[in-house]
């Protein structure tokens, strides 16, 4: 079995299920999908914009947590209710990401855990 080390920071929302914020194995890390949840409230904050960029403020406490930075991730999926959307999560990204840009899957649901607008999990790989 792998050497598994659990990833928890409070400035990122609490897991609402059963999983991890994060869960490292050797250098790579995975992290569990974020949605637009505020670590204080737990609530989720207004609107598709507010919600791309607390989703990625989110991954980057996690990231930050384990040791690693927003550069470190490989591998970013991202989950939309609405394709339309996309353009506008292009252009958050580029607030959070510099070239080179990670490997990126973006995918269009149904619906999200409480009503999101937006998800998105990742993998990291640290030095």
């Amino acid at each position: 079995m792998a050497n598994k080390t659990i990833i928890q920071t409070s400035l990122a929302p609490t897991a609402i299920g059963t999983y991890s914020q994060a869960v490292q194995v050797g250098k790579t890390v995975y992290l569990s999908g974020q949605i637009g949840l505020d670590p204080v409230s737990m609530e989720l904050v207004d609107g598709i914009e507010a919600q791309v960029r607390r989703v990625l403020t989110n991954i980057r406490a996690v990231t930050d947590a384990a040791g690693g930075t927003m550069a470190d991730i490989v591998k970013l999926n991202v989950f939309l209710i609405d394709l339309n959307n996309f353009a506008l999560v292009n252009s958050i990204m580029t607030e959070y990401f510099s070239e080179p840009y990670p490997a990126r899957a973006a995918v269009g649901v149904a619906s999200l855990p409480k009503g999101a607008l937006v998800e998105a999990d990742a993998v990291m790989v640290l030095d």
